[in-house]
């Protein structure tokens, strides 16, 4: 029972380890907005216009694309109902750490004159404060847009931040974040 108890807690470690390094995402929508009204998109073309047609952006164009395809969403070429929109900002950022600090256990062997023995005395560690650190890091933001056609009124829009380990962003953490935007969404609820 104490092994199956031990085990539990170790699981329940590792969840809580892995949820706190996931990004989070903020989404900020018009109140009148309802995703359920809207069944086709296409992307705004200003950004092509300037000749920008890099591999990032076809990452990101394909995974939002896949988002909203999982939730019955499909690409339109002509009057779309919603038009989207992205933005990327890589930049230097300072993290703090703080981790506590805690002296070293020890024990002691003193001498009772009364009852003419010797007895072990243990002091266990005591908090001493935080070891505080900075470091310089690269933080990736990805925001998604939505954009109603017909009144060209923005009515939706999601960002998210990770801390980057290249200089830009990755397939991998373009793929997470925009999952992660989404997620928030929660398309097939709303």
């Amino acid at each position: 029972m104490k092994n199956l108890l031990k085990s539990w807690i170790g699981l329940a470690g590792i969840v809580l380890l892995l949820g706190s390094c996931a990004s989070t995402a903020h989404i900020e929508k018009d109140d009148t907005f309802e995703f359920r009204k809207y069944k086709t998109f296409s992307w705004n073309n200003s950004k092509n216009d300037k000749g920008e047609n890099s591999l990032q952006e076809k990452n990101i164009r394909l995974a939002v694309n896949n988002e909203l395809e999982k939730a019955g969403w499909r690409e339109a070429k002509g009057r779309p109902d919603i038009l989207l929109e992205y933005d990327v900002l890589v930049e230097r950022s300072v993290k703090d750490e703080s981790n506590p600090v805690y002296s070293n256990p020890y024990t002691r062997l003193v001498y009772n004159p009364y009852t003419r023995r010797y007895a072990t005395l243990y002091y266990p560690s005591q908090f001493l404060g935080y070891d505080r650190d900075q470091r310089s890091i690269r933080e990736g933001t990805v925001t998604i847009s939505m954009v109603e056609a017909k009144t060209d009124k923005m009515v939706w829009q999601g960002w998210s931040t990770n801390e980057l380990n290249n200089r830009n962003l990755t397939t991998k953490e373009i793929q997470n974040i925009v999952k992660t935007i989404f997620k928030k969404a929660d398309l097939a609820k709303n």
